[in-house]
């Protein structure tokens, strides 16, 4: 077992919530609401008080809950029955946290104490320099003579925010360092660096995003604390660099005022989550299985009004339960799709059995899933649009997964027009889309994002290959800063040709040869699939250009389709809103699923 010594100073942290009713508050002759601060315990301001230990001991708990050999340099401060024991130790500062509803106010001090050397008793294998040590000269002078006839152990350091030119030569002779920001592009050091921001913990070129979102106020001080120290004691009990940032993850976002977590229950957490990953990448690969597409059955409200109402068609809930009932119960749907995208309505509506629809896709083997977006709404003074709904999503997502869903869809659209799509729409939606992917995988569903380049314009086929090219370079981003996982989403995306306004509309062959380079040049090795969207295409259009892209193969990930008019619209003309049509409107579904499966095969 390895012997860690951490050096830093013990600190007291000390949380006062803050009595929120206003006629608690003296109102001066301006009616400005005071507090009155007294700390002694007299005043009835605040109502509840809480002390934990800081600084060091937050190191000291979490080495020892990864049952790691770990004291604090000249402190008589211990760790048993899993909680820390002070032993009469002091704390050397306090720093207090002011809590009012949601806000929150630190009164801490204006510098550090000083740090003291105190020779350990007995080998060291690692020295764990915490961030709340006062570093000075002398210490580091000290540290260096230690090392020096010690050379079995090994130094990290959690760098202060502002470095000291002490701070810099302890770094110099650092094995691994910790940082909340950059380090001096001088600085002399042959550590490993693991950056620790209030989103992404990163360290060797990986990546782990992580959040919190507290009631109990913990700092964002003593949180950082935590992700450094269980990166640094799993790595010390050999865990590779992605579990150990795995590790913190979990462990930031589990623990409390209350206290850490241990190791065990932090690999518990880990495995069940490597579980649901795995659950969920198997579900998106069967989704893009070879061979088979995705339905959009998903319009919405206004989208299937205008279809009922060019055809006459009462737009009423059983007109448009019937008109699902159509499309899904399709003899042999399941020879020719591996999914289907529904609407919110039809995933509480049944079949003519008296199946919900999701179980009656289920019972079929086919994936059952719903589109979560709820439409688009112009930026403010904008002509540009963005996609609504992540409000309320985190709360909505379970309900689904609980009624047998396994994955979601969210469309973003971009228009090409003069100035557009600006900058500023590819972010925010790139943004939303990513935030709503990792909505989806923490509940265990597959996400589908659809950046969207409507196809209602006048643009060249260059024109749509640049934007879209570009949109998925800013989406691919935003979704890794999320910590989305690639392997586990699927990309459901336009086919790169020139805009249906433009005057020369592109071939067949010019549309397969675009797509293919776009594609290849901008969506990661990693997705686990691409699926098209029609995208206003005619029928015969979307078929046929699907089979140029597939004749531009091969490619990295499966490539599939999923469309919505250009496999319903034959079966809409054909049913009319009449269920006496039933089997026609099967019978030109069915084709259109056979011409488009077929058209997935390399000709």
């Amino acid at each position: 077992m390895s012997n860690i010594l951490i050096i830093g100073n013990i600190l007291k942290d000390v949380y006062l919530r803050m009595d929120e009713r206003l006629n608690n508050f003296e109102i001066d002759e301006s009616g400005t609401p005071w507090l009155d601060f007294g700390f002694d315990g007299s005043s009835h301001q605040f109502f509840r008080r809480i002390s934990i230990y800081g600084g060091a001991a937050v190191a000291l708990e979490v080495l020892n809950r990864f049952d790691l050999s770990a004291r604090i340099a000249g402190s008589k401060m211990g760790f048993a029955g899993g909680e820390i024991v002070d032993n009469g130790q002091k704390a050397q500062s306090y720093r207090y946290m002011l809590c009012h509803g949601n806000k929150i106010t630190y009164l801490v001090p204006d510098e550090r104490e000083e740090t003291k050397w105190v020779n350990p008793d007995g080998a060291v294998d690692w020295i764990f320099i915490d961030r709340s040590a006062g570093i000075t000269d002398g210490l580091v002078k000290e540290l260096k003579n230690f090392l020096s006839m010690s050379s079995r152990t090994r130094v990290a350091v959690y760098a202060a925010k502002d470095l000291t030119d002490a701070d810099k030569k302890l770094l110099e002779i650092a094995d691994m360092i910790f940082a909340d920001n950059d380090l001096p592009t001088d600085l002399k050091s042959d550590a490993s660096i693991c950056y620790i921001s209030d989103q992404e913990i990163s360290l060797n070129g990986h990546k782990q995003a992580w959040r919190i979102e507290r009631t109990d106020l913990m700092t964002h001080l003593t949180v950082h604390s935590i992700i450094a120290a269980s990166v640094f004691a799993a790595l010390v009990k050999d865990a590779s660099v992605k579990d150990a940032l795995r590790y913190a993850k979990i462990n930031a976002e589990n623990s409390s005022l209350s206290g850490t977590l241990a190791f065990d229950k932090i690999k518990s957490i880990a495995d069940t989550q490597k579980t649901e990953e795995t659950d969920i990448r198997m579900v998106a690969a069967t989704m893009v299985a070879a061979g088979k597409g995705i339905l959009a059955a998903d319009e919405s409200g206004g989208n299937i009004h205008g279809k009922f109402e060019a055809m006459m068609i009462p737009d009423d809930e059983q007109h448009r339960r019937d008109y699902r009932n159509v499309l899904l119960s399709t003899p042999e749907l399941e020879r020719y799709v591996n999914g289907v995208i529904l609407f919110d309505e039809t995933t509480r509506q049944k079949a003519d059995d008296g199946r919900d629809f999701v179980s009656y896709l289920t019972a079929h083997g086919i994936i059952p899933g719903v589109k979560v977006d709820e439409g688009l709404e112009n930026f403010p003074d904008s002509e540009e649009k963005y996609t609504k709904g992540i409000d309320g999503l985190k709360e909505r997502l379970p309900k689904y997964y609980a009624a047998g869903l396994r994955f979601c869809k969210w469309r973003a659209a971009f228009e090409i027009d003069l100035g557009r799509p600006s900058e500023m729409a590819i972010l925010k939606n790139c943004q939303l889309l990513a935030e709503y992917a990792k909505i989806c995988q923490d509940n265990n569903l597959v996400p589908i994002v659809e950046p969207e380049v409507v196809y209602d314009g006048n643009y060249t086929i260059e024109q749509s290959s640049e934007i879209t090219g570009k949109i998925l370079d800013t989406l691919f981003d935003e979704l890794a800063k999320a910590g989305v996982k690639l392997d586990a989403t699927i990309l459901k995306v336009n086919m790169v040709l020139a805009g249906k306004k433009y005057p020369i509309q592109s071939t067949p062959e010019e549309v397969g040869r675009f797509t293919a380079t776009m594609l290849k040049s901008h969506v990661p090795e990693n997705v686990a699939g691409v699926v098209f969207l029609s995208g206003g295409q005619t029928v015969e259009q979307a078929t046929n250009n699907l089979q140029a892209v597939i004749n531009n193969g091969p490619f990295p990930w499966p490539v599939t389709f999923s469309f919505s008019r250009a496999l319903q619209t034959p079966a809409l003309e054909a049913w009319k809103g009449n269920n006496d049509n039933t089997s026609a409107a099967q019978d030109a579904f069915k084709a259109r699923l056979v011409a488009n499966s077929e058209a997935l095969k390399n000709k």
